[in-house]
């Protein structure tokens, strides 16, 4: 399943932007859903899972402990 999101913690990638994190949430919910872009009805509720899982990916990275690697996001 998403084949195309990468992986988003040290050491495998050190610059890790808000773009690159909301890039993953995308295709995540993108996936899930079954809809490359929604319908005018189902869009409110697209954008806020897209949010919801920026959010808790931006929080996993966060408090994740890498050993032997420094935190990537601030």
């Amino acid at each position: 399943m998403c084949r195309s999101i990468k992986t988003l913690r040290p050491p495998m990638t050190l610059d890790v932007s808000e773009e690159d994190i909301r890039a993953a949430a995308l295709q995540y919910v993108r996936k899930i859903s079954g809809f490359r872009a929604p319908a005018a009805h189902n869009r409110e509720a697209f954008d806020e899972a897209v949010e919801a899982v920026a959010v808790a990916t931006t929080r996993l990275l966060d408090t994740l402990e890498v050993r032997g690697a420094a935190s990537h996001v601030g």
